[in-house]
């Protein structure tokens, strides 16, 4: 067990990769300009939302590793109340429960760092909700090897193109703290998911049934939700129905406000919006986000978009925000895909 993080860590550091510029002075003038304008940008997101943002986040600029490993730790937090729950019941099996429960809890964390090394490439920033230290965050943490790299290999202009970042950004932050109920709901959702996560008796049929069905029907063997999605009870799926309308609704408005506000002050925001968009299309990672679910989190950035778009066309830009009057105001599922069903019973 001792010999198996450090070759986990180069595994991770492999798939991560790193960027020339990141070990450079590059990095500490990235760190002071993300600083300056998380607080300017702080000042006009309000404005956009109609959210109030309190106070001032905390900013850090992070290595793609970094990232990796506040994400681990997050998710690791997450999950303890429900891991300590099924390792005492594997651990009253005797000796062989034990050795499972270890080799399990082993193999999760391995599992994870392998999707996020590859997603590490990708991401420029994160609002975090929950720190590692499992106090709650205020925190936005942006990737500087990936914003550096993506503004090069773009020619973006640079104080723009982090201009941008911290918008979007910041746009998610105003959602969490200018709406007061949304982070206990969120994790709500997170911890009834995961104590979801028990063993289920004869879930292997129902798979195998499953995938029959979808054969049957013409439907792909494994859809946007990935093997989770596939493998999840009941329950969960229900419970990821709701993650997914609120995750979608939150990205669609972040998104509007990104576009709307960076084309008021900034010039190069429609080609940047352009490039972003179709990096999310890249064919190369397709087969791995169906695989890993991470194709619903691409789906919630388009059908969000769509579903604030309509709704701002069919009524008013205030009426969206009558979705965080309370949980009951949320758009479901299906009113994210058809915002017209949403109107009919919020607005």
């Amino acid at each position: 067990m001792t010999s198996q993080r450090p070759t986990t860590g180069r595994l991770v550091g492999k798939i991560a990769g790193t960027y020339p510029l990141a070990e450079t002075y590059h990095t500490a003038a990235l760190s002071a300009e993300m600083q300056r304008l998380t607080l300017q940008v702080s000042e006009i997101v309000p404005e956009a939302t109609g959210l109030q943002l309190p106070g001032s986040p905390d900013t850090t600029v992070i290595g793609r590793t970094e990232w990796i490993e506040r994400n681990v730790a997050t998710f690791a937090k997450l999950t303890e109340p429900a891991r300590k729950r099924l390792e005492e019941r594997m651990v009253e099996s005797g000796p062989a429960g034990q050795r499972a429960a270890s080799m399990a809890g082993t193999l999760m964390q391995a599992e994870t760092r392998a999707v996020l090394s590859i997603l590490s490439r990708k991401v420029l920033g994160q609002y975090e909700l929950v720190l590692p230290t499992g106090e709650g965050g205020d925190t936005i943490a942006y990737v500087g090897p990936n914003i550096m790299q993506i503004e090069r290999t773009h020619q973006f202009r640079p104080s723009e193109f982090r201009f941008w970042v911290a918008l979007h950004e910041l746009t998610h932050r105003a959602q969490f703290q200018g709406v007061a109920w949304l982070r206990d709901y969120f994790l709500s959702l997170v911890t009834e998911l995961v104590e979801q996560s028990a063993p289920e008796q004869g879930r292997l049929i129902r798979v195998m049934d499953e995938l029959s069905q979808r054969k049957a029907a013409g439907r792909p063997l494994i859809d946007e939700r990935g093997l989770f999605g596939l493998f999840a009870s009941p329950e969960q799926n229900a419970v990821l129905d709701k993650v997914q309308a609120l995750m979608s609704l939150l990205e669609g408005h972040g998104h509007v406000v990104m576009d709307r506000v960076g084309a008021e002050h900034l010039r190069s925001q429609e080609r940047m919006s352009r490039v972003l968009k179709s990096r999310r299309q890249d064919k190369r990672t397709a087969a791995f986000f169906r695989l890993t679910g991470l194709e619903m989190k691409i789906k919630q950035y388009k059908a969000g978009e769509r579903f604030v778009l309509f709704v701002e066309r069919e009524a008013s830009w205030e009426t969206i925000n009558l979705a965080f009057r309370g949980a009951s105001s949320l758009p479901t599922l299906a009113e994210i895909e058809n915002p017209g069903q949403w109107l009919d019973r919020v607005a």
